[in-house]
């Protein structure tokens, strides 16, 4: 009984946060969805959207929300590893004497917004990837844990490429979605222009204090897998494999190479956190399937002639999951 009762607070808490962060974002539907599950599902998140389309304030309002520690930090050129890690200084003891102190940098925090992080270098960007994977920081030979919750929330230009690094491989792996923010239909560009210019923005409440927030997601993450839904996982990310002798005729023509084990992971802690959301205490292929696109549109590497005849890969996951009987 007291399973079913913590399983209900895990449903009704996801309803709370998202009915509330849509108060301050205009549409965006899916982008929110995403955002939410990502958080209870314990995974980092790149969104990827032209500038103004609210990714910041997406962020922002979650924090609020869930009332949780946040920093920001703008990536540029010629930040330094240390600007987000931390670093030591020299101060006085209470002897008078001189010593080093470490001073933590932003990423300690519950919730960091790495802001157009393709703009800094790779090895910037490579200091986030000890604390997105194994949540701990190392400075100066020492080891310094990263409180829970901890996640990461990256954004992304996708179209002004000048002077930036793009993500290599190994660090987009790190990132349970990646989120392609839409531009607005003309209602929600109307709803959006009456909204900014009220006289008041509509106030938010806190709907989830940390622990609750942890202790929901400990809950959803002992929901059962059956067999036969993780076989067809499995078979799910087996089949973007253009190896495989079992691939589709699509994997063979159009990707280079497929999603990894995280992306595994991925789909499984997802489709975990819409079970939660519809109040089932057991996963479906419907569940796995929710999000396959967010989860391994970042993981896929389209061959030659995926790029050359633009075929997205979208298409490709959607006629993936078609050959193995689901629908994408």
């Amino acid at each position: 009984m007291e399973l079913d009762t913590r399983m209900a607070q895990a449903r009704n808490n996801l309803e709370a946060v998202e009915t509330e962060v849509r108060k301050a974002v205009v549409g965006q539907d899916e982008a929110v969805r995403a955002l939410i599950t990502a958080v209870f599902a314990d995974g980092h998140v790149l969104l990827e959207g032209l500038p103004g389309l609210g990714k910041t304030l997406m962020v922002k309002t979650l924090k609020e929300v869930l009332r949780l520690s946040y920093s920001r930090i703008q990536f540029t050129p010629d930040l330094m590893p240390a600007d987000i890690t931390g670093t030591n200084v020299i101060a006085l003891d209470e002897a008078g004497g001189r010593g080093f102190r470490f001073e933590p940098g932003p990423i300690f925090a519950n919730l960091l917004l790495a802001d157009e992080i393709n703009r800094a270098s790779p090895k910037t960007q490579s200091a986030l990837l000890q604390a997105m994977q194994e949540k701990e920081v190392t400075s100066f030979g020492r080891h310094f844990t990263l409180e829970e919750p901890f996640y990461v929330v990256a954004t992304q230009n996708p179209i002004e490429m000048e002077g930036t690094y793009p993500l290599p491989e190994a660090q987009l792996d790190r990132f349970l979605f990646k989120i392609v923010i839409a531009p607005p239909d003309l209602k929600e560009l109307q709803e959006i222009a009456t909204l900014t210019s009220a006289a008041e923005m509509p106030r938010l409440r806190v709907v989830l204090e940390r622990e609750e927030l942890l202790r929901s997601r400990d809950i959803i993450r002992r929901i059962p897998l059956a067999a036969p839904v993780l076989e067809f996982a499995a078979r799910l990310i087996q089949a973007t494999h253009p190896d495989q002798p079992e691939a589709p005729a699509v994997t063979k023509k159009y990707i280079r190479y497929g999603a990894s084990p995280r992306g595994l992971q991925g789909l499984l802690a997802a489709a975990r956190v819409n079970a939660a959301r519809e109040g089932r205490f057991h996963i479906s292929r419907e569940d796995v399937l929710r999000h396959l696109l967010p989860v391994l549109r970042h993981r896929v590497i389209r061959s030659y002639d995926g790029e050359l005849q633009r075929v997205s890969v979208a298409d490709i996951l959607g006629e993936i999951a078609g050959s193995l009987g689901g629908k994408g």
